[in-house]
């Protein structure tokens, strides 16, 4: 994988590369985004530390707001994965309640009263600030959402198979409660370890990065 990836990195590293705060006029309403994180490298590049799309038309510029501007870890799995390492690196017991996903009306009622909600906002904020600080990022089209998902996923594996691909021993996702994370290197637990891009994969790709 390690020839494959290497591509995929001087690739993505050669795309407008986007922090926050960004204009989501300039964001394609329909793409593939990838991120890149401060003190990460690979293949003598940023190193690619997630790759992510959407399933809604036209949802990629607000896929990228949930992750960088609106403070809801519950609607942004990246997000959740920030905050967790976040508290698990101090050792807060408060990763207990972050765990609990209150996107359902019933999970609100049932948990009003126990979340402390202070506590939520203020580590709702430093995970803005550590997101915002330390992540940039670069997106392509894809308009076809069947083409978008397998891509996605296959691009996913390739760097996940990649034996090149490691991370930093400062990085902060090493404090992260799930294994699969620290075990790719990736801000992932989906799509990890299965089929790499294949030729015909790597050609409309190629297509999709053209100017």
């Amino acid at each position: 994988m390690s020839e494959q990836c290497d591509w995929l990195h001087y690739s993505f590293n050669q795309l407008t590369r986007f922090g926050f705060p960004f204009d989501t006029n300039q964001i394609p309403e329909d793409g593939i985004y990838v991120l890149f994180e401060q003190g990460e490298a690979a293949h003598g590049t940023d190193r690619i530390v997630r790759v992510g799309t959407h399933t809604g038309k036209g949802q990629l510029p607000s896929r990228l707001q949930q992750h960088f501007v609106k403070g809801n870890k519950d609607r942004s799995i990246f997000r959740k994965n920030v905050g967790r390492c976040l508290l698990n690196s101090d050792k807060d017991s408060f990763l207990e309640q972050w765990e609990i996903d209150l996107t359902t009306r019933d999970a609100k009622v049932k948990y009003q009263d126990l979340i402390d909600k202070t506590k939520t906002k203020k580590v709702e904020c430093q995970v803005s600030e550590y997101i915002r600080q330390r992540f940039t990022f670069a997106v392509f089209p894809v308009e076809e959402k069947e083409h978008r998902l397998r891509l996605e996923q296959r691009i996913i594996s390739t760097i996940s198979l990649c034996e090149d691909c490691f991370p930093s021993t400062g990085w902060l996702s090493l404090f992260s409660p799930k294994a699969k994370i620290k075990k790719s290197g990736l801000w992932l637990e989906q799509g990890l370890w299965k089929e790499p891009l294949l030729t015909n994969d790597t050609q409309r790709l190629s297509d999709y990065l053209s100017p």
